[in-house]
């Protein structure tokens, strides 16, 4: 079973994730922040990756501290749920549409960490969620789970219909590249023979 279950305690916030990459996409998430609680649940549904995430944070100073540190923990349980990342997909890239807006998203699950995030969002705050935080969450989670993520929004106008499609094509870009590959069950897919380094 590739599961893996982080727990993560500061001064700001108290998280504990787990996740089974090889679910059925169930989400038990509780963040305390309902628009964030909602873009989890999409990655869990899109992804097939069980989610489940408690998190309580310093929600009376911002919502800051608590969506970074879901994206460390959620990206260092996909990261350990990975293991070796023997037999794994490895890429994936997907458009996805919501609406009027266009997203790319395309991930490798190389080892090295690195976001590109090209996404502007038409307002500062989806309901009382701050938009830039949306950048903050994909970088959390990418420098943690140890992947390669160009996440860039072709074009759009609602600006909570371009975080859906950033969230929704990570999770469909996840759910391929955490695949195990049947052509290539137990080989680590890098000429290297192993991935990150």
């Amino acid at each position: 079973m590739r599961t893996a279950t982080i727990k993560r305690k500061t001064k700001e916030t108290d998280i504990e994730v787990t996740v089974n990459l090889d679910g059925a996409g169930v989400s038990t998430v509780s963040t305390g922040i309902g628009f964030f609680d909602h873009m989890l649940d999409l990655l869990a549904r899109h992804s097939r990756i069980d989610i489940t995430v408690k998190a309580d944070g310093d929600l009376h100073v911002d919502y800051h501290h608590t969506t970074e540190d879901v994206g460390i923990a959620l990206g260092q349980a996909v990261k350990q749920a990975l293991g070796n990342m023997a037999g794994i997909t490895r890429y994936a890239s997907i458009h996805m549409p919501m609406d009027e807006t266009l997203s790319r998203i395309v991930i490798d699950i190389s080892g090295r960490p690195v976001l590109v995030f090209k996404v502007e969002f038409p307002r500062d705050k989806i309901g009382e969620f701050d938009t830039e935080l949306v950048r903050e969450w994909f970088n959390a989670f990418a420098m943690n789970a140890g992947v390669t993520l160009h996440v860039e929004t072709l074009y759009g106008e609602n600006s909570h219909h371009i975080s859906e499609s950033c969230f929704k094509g990570l999770a469909r870009a996840l759910r391929t590249a955490v695949a195990i590959d049947p052509r290539a069950q137990g080989e680590v897919p890098s000429t290297k023979g192993q991935l990150g380094g």
